[in-house]
């Protein structure tokens, strides 16, 4: 058999364009750490598509970083006049009012900063996600079979969410730490010059610890992540597959394994709440315990004269905000790191480019269609198998209106005759034409356009009937529609859906039967009306009545066009103008049915096995 899971193992795609990945992903949705923020250039690249907001950030966060420092100073002059006993109401309370301003300003200025912020990093995410999902739909599905979309899709979604964390957070809280620790020196050296010496060498005794363990707990927190995600994924594979779990009575099994998996997690966790206690523990007795200190030899000062009881306190408010910016800028370069990380593997699918593209002046295929399709002397090996030949020196000719059956065992090929006609790939050596015109000369989709597909399987989407019907042809009419329906055997069942057309499928249609799947795929083919059809046998995992019904439809389906029919079931080409017996990428047979299974070859062997296993049945 030919079917998917051959492809998978036939088709491996073209030239990697980046680095094929494993095919189980991560538990972790974390991306791996840059070694450096060069790839950060690309999302400021993005952000700075809208200066005006980042202006107004900037302003707002000059705004409240001013304002912060602002309140202890406006502390030292409350203390020393609205304190000092000889101060009337008046003086009180203007000394009040301006602190309430700066408070009111503070206010105001961290909910445009946060406003602004976030609205760039939501935008810089947004239009990040639309241009690699852009460059994505251009690729060669082969791209596809040498990175797993599963990949493909946690950089989509946990790495751009690190992106939006940077640009809406990190940035921001670097930029505004950056201008509180620069401002707040200049505050406490202006306020108490030898005080400050004393806090800047006390100032790195807090920030080492916070460091130490700080990337204790960041590596346990990841394997936090991990020990979480795994749980997610098993519970995710025991709850699809709980038929075949019940089925074998392994429900003991499965608690056992899931109680595991949550205990793991648990331990994990005892271990980051550790170190974070650890950590709370001995950061707090630094901070407060010099703080103590400088208040100690504050006292002694004020007590001497040598500055007034409001400037020791400003001065332990503005150290505290300076330590508090210190210690968050330690933090923010691991988070930038990460960031860039996550921007690394964005950008390499952002500049990934399609193995198949038009050339620079594509060839017009001729009007009106023919639907007549050439393969000459194609040879073709998988980038990933180059030596394995899937097509040896193959030449076959179709005429318009013919109907060809292509049977052979399975990793005979035959699948890859569908990949090379539309053109997923292109050949080694040899030549495919489609009416005449080199598929290398012409554009793909126009190719494609001129193409309709029935796969094995249904191969819906997770969207209401109506949306997979019209995939065909999105601007069929409803008419159009019904049409296509009726004449799939497909109408009758879509009019008893709850809502007809409008009834959601469930995801990848698993709403529907295998056989009402089908018909609605053999629908959407009917819809776009090309001249040429190919079909991957669509009745080979139906029962009878099911079967019948499809085979129905794609009679009808078939009428007046060109169709290659990948042949699982050899009872259903008995029809077809032309049967191809496919072995080892090569053409065996050819001939009709009666031909072939008179001539005692490959097609013969093949009739009897799976006659005689039918008669037994």
């Amino acid at each position: 058999m030919d079917g998917q899971a051959d492809i998978s193992k036939e088709q491996t795609g073209q030239d990697p364009i980046i680095a094929p990945v494993d095919e189980k992903p991560s538990a972790s949705d974390d991306p791996p750490k840059a070694k450096t923020l060069g790839p950060l250039k690309m999302i400021f690249a993005a952000a700075a598509q809208y200066p005006t907001q980042i202006l107004l950030a900037l302003a707002a966060l000059l705004i409240t970083a001013g304002a912060t420092l602002a309140i202890p100073w406006r502390f030292k002059v409350i203390i020393d006049e609205a304190f000092g006993g000889s101060a009337d109401q008046a003086q009180i309370a203007a000394a009040f009012q301006y602190l309430l301003m700066i408070v009111a300003v503070l206010g105001v200025g961290t909910a445009l900063r946060f406003y602004f912020v976030s609205w760039i990093g939501e935008r810089v995410v947004a239009d990040i996600r639309k241009k690699v999902q852009t460059n994505l739909l251009r690729l060669a599905p082969g791209f596809y079979e040498e990175n797993s979309p599963k990949e493909i899709s946690s950089r989509m979604t946990s790495d751009t969410a690190i992106i939006e964390q940077v640009v809406g957070t990190t940035v921001s809280i670097a930029l505004r730490n950056t201008l509180m620790a620069i401002g707040g020196t200049a505050m406490l050296l202006y306020l108490a010059p030898t005080l400050t010496l004393g806090l800047l060498i006390g100032i790195p005794v807090v920030i080492l610890p916070i460091v130490f363990f700080g990337r204790r707990i960041r590596n346990v927190s990841r394997t936090s992540q991990d020990r979480v995600a795994d749980v997610g994924a098993m519970v995710t594979e025991v709850l699809s597959g709980m038929k075949i779990v019940q089925s074998f009575n392994q429900e003991s099994r499965e608690a056992g394994r899931f109680s595991d998996a949550v205990e793991e997690t648990f331990d994990t966790a005892r271990r980051r709440i550790m170190l974070r206690a650890a950590m709370t523990s001995i950061v707090i007795f630094l901070i407060f315990g010099g703080i103590t200190l400088v208040m100690w030899r504050g006292a002694i000062a004020v007590s001497t004269g040598a500055i007034s009881g409001g400037t020791i306190a400003a001065f332990v408010l503005t150290g505290g905000l300076v330590a508090g910016a210190f210690g968050a800028l330690t933090e923010v370069y691991g988070d930038l790191l990460r960031g860039a990380g996550a921007a690394s593997r964005l950008d390499e699918l952002l500049s990934a480019r399609p193995s198949i593209a038009p050339p620079a002046r594509p060839e017009k295929l001729p009007e009106p269609p023919r639907g007549s399709l050439s393969f000459r002397n194609v040879t073709f090996r998988y980038p990933t198998r180059p030596e394995v030949a899937a097509l040896k020196n193959f030449t076959l000719e179709i005429e318009p209106g013919e109907t060809v059956a292509i049977v052979g065992p399975s990793g005979a090929g035959k699948s890859t005759i569908f990949q090379l006609a539309e053109r997923f790939y292109d050949p080694q050596a040899g030549t495919i034409r489609l009416d005449g015109v080199p598929l290398t000369k012409a554009d793909p989709a126009e190719v494609r356009a001129r193409m309709a597909f029935v796969p094995q399987d249904g191969l819906l989407f997770s969207a209401n009937a109506r949306d997979n019907l019209r995939y065909g042809r999105w601007d069929a009419s409803e008419e159009e529609i019904w049409e296509a329906a009726g004449a799939a055997n497909a109408e009758r069942f879509l009019r008893d859906l709850p809502d007809g057309l409008d009834t959601y499928l469930g995801e990848s249609g698993t709403r529907l039967s295998g056989g009402q799947q089908q018909r609605i795929a053999i629908a959407r083919a009917l819809l776009r009306d090309t001249p040429i059809l190919l079909l991957d046998e669509a009745t080979s995992a139906l029962d009878a009545e099911s079967e019948q019904l499809v085979q129905q439809a794609l009679d009808r389906l078939m009428a007046e066009r060109t169709t290659l029919v990948i042949a699982h079931r050899l009872a259903t080409v008995r029809k077809a103008d032309r049967i191809i017996v496919l072995e080892d990428g090569a053409i065996v047979e050819q001939g009709s049915h009666a031909q072939l299974a008179e001539a005692g070859g490959l097609y013969a062997r093949l009739a009897a096995l799976q006659f005689a296993s039918s008669e037994a049945a």
